[in-house]
């Protein structure tokens, strides 16, 4: 299992982009969080097999219906050791 800390910037915010996050995430079998930072952007720590975290970062691209997403940057990062499922997170 390896985690990945993603990125994204544009409209993400106020567009039910970590609601869908978590239901994309939770159909991929990935665990970590999402959560909104104050710059804007929306920050998802990601843990999972490769595959699964191609899939999301991929997903990540388009987001929600409501989002316009200008920019993704994901990289790999240490592992949460405590997540169990994928959460939504306040904001940071």
């Amino acid at each position: 299992m390896t985690a990945q800390r993603i990125y994204v910037s544009g409209r993400v915010q106020r567009v039910g982009f970590r609601d869908w996050a978590v239901r994309t995430a939770k159909q991929l079998g990935v665990k970590g969080w999402v959560r909104n930072l104050n710059d804007g952007r929306v920050e998802l720590l990601a843990e999972g097999d490769d595959e699964a975290l191609n899939s999301l970062t991929e997903a990540c691209r388009e987001g929600p219906p409501m989002a316009v997403v200008d920019h993704v940057e994901a990289f790999q990062t240490a592992e949460d050791k405590h997540a169990k499922g994928f959460t939504k997170r306040f904001t940071a």
